[in-house]
């Protein structure tokens, strides 16, 4: 592929794209593990809950996880329940057909497993009141799903490319954090196929810029400089995603640290050449928001650490 100084359309791009997501394509199906949710949900602890069956109510005595563990678990099944929403968007920007279209509906497929083993283990160990949970789902998906980047590919490929890994620390620590092996085990499951969506993405915006590096450094700044969390429209989202920040399952120390550096570093931005004047800008803008990054996420530290400090003389 040869960079090209004049900006491309997105009909290009997708041409320009296609052998490298077929490539990637066929990367990933050779990696990538079959597997059932059935089999990550212990069956034997159900019992019927009340209703129509006449069983028990749901008490949270029921449940054996810490409440910070129980609201990470329902953010992370509540986003992965926006999937019809996700899959709209991606379809209508990379279309249905040839590999695009492929990766597409394989995606979505690999991503439908993940809300349903999730809810299984949920509803059969009791986890959460699924009355709550169930009225959470339909206010969550009748929202819908949108970000501000979700109209133009460059920046949705460089956003999914940052959301997956994102999403695969979240689930794994989030695992830990419920301290029970089978969901630990679920979850390091669902991050593993989180993990191989990241590199295909990843690997799909390294190729991004080698055809179009201006256009894809801005993509990059402006993704990085707002980037938000596919679950932000969950109700009480900023609330519960201070929690979750102070338990350590996802703060802003890793989102730096270890979703943004890897990736940057991967694609090696800064080295990147062939640019124009908004590309440099761009590049440099980068660099600012990685300092700006470290700056606030020692501030969350600083008072994080504090706090528990006060926690502990009590």
């Amino acid at each position: 592929m040869t960079a090209r100084t004049a900006p491309l359309s997105q009909t290009a791009l997708l041409l320009e794209l296609e052998p490298v997501v077929a490539s990637n394509l066929d990367r990933h199906l050779g990696l990538a593990k079959e597997w059932f949710p059935h089999e990550y949900v212990p069956w034997s602890e159900g019992r019927t809950f009340d209703g129509l069956l006449d069983g028990e109510a749901w008490s949270p005595e029921d449940s054996k996880l810490s409440d910070v563990a129980r609201t990470a678990l329902v953010v992370n099944l509540l986003t992965e329940d926006n999937l019809p929403s996700y899959h709209h968007q991606i379809a209508t920007l990379f279309g249905r057909d040839g590999a695009w279209g492929t990766w597409v509906h394989r995606w979505t497929a690999e991503e439908g497993r993940h809300g349903i083993a999730i809810r299984d283990y949920l509803t059969v160990t009791r986890a959460v009141d699924p009355v709550a949970l169930e009225r959470a789902r339909m206010v969550h998906m009748s929202t819908g799903y949108s970000n501000a980047h979700d109209s133009e590919m460059l920046h949705s490929i460089a956003y999914v490319s940052f959301q997956e890994l994102a999403t695969r620390i979240s689930h794994r620590n989030t695992g830990k954090a419920t301290g029970d092996p089978v969901c630990e085990r679920l979850l390091a499951r669902v991050a593993a196929d989180e993990n191989l969506h990241m590199v295909f993405y990843r690997n799909l915006l390294a190729a991004a810029f080698e055809v179009a590096p201006s256009q894809t450094m801005r993509a990059v700044a402006d993704v990085v400089a707002d980037f938000q969390m596919p679950g932000n429209g969950i109700e009480g989202f900023a609330r519960k995603s201070v929690a979750i920040a102070l338990a350590g399952i996802y703060d802003l120390r890793q989102h730096r640290d270890e979703v943004l550096a890897p990736v940057l570093r991967q694609w090696d931005v800064f080295n990147v050449s062939g640019l124009d004047a908004d590309g440099v800008a761009a590049q440099e803008e980068l660099g600012r928001q990685l300092e700006e990054l470290d700056q606030a996420a020692a501030r969350f530290e600083e008072k994080r650490d504090a706090r528990l400090a006060r926690l502990a003389k009590r």
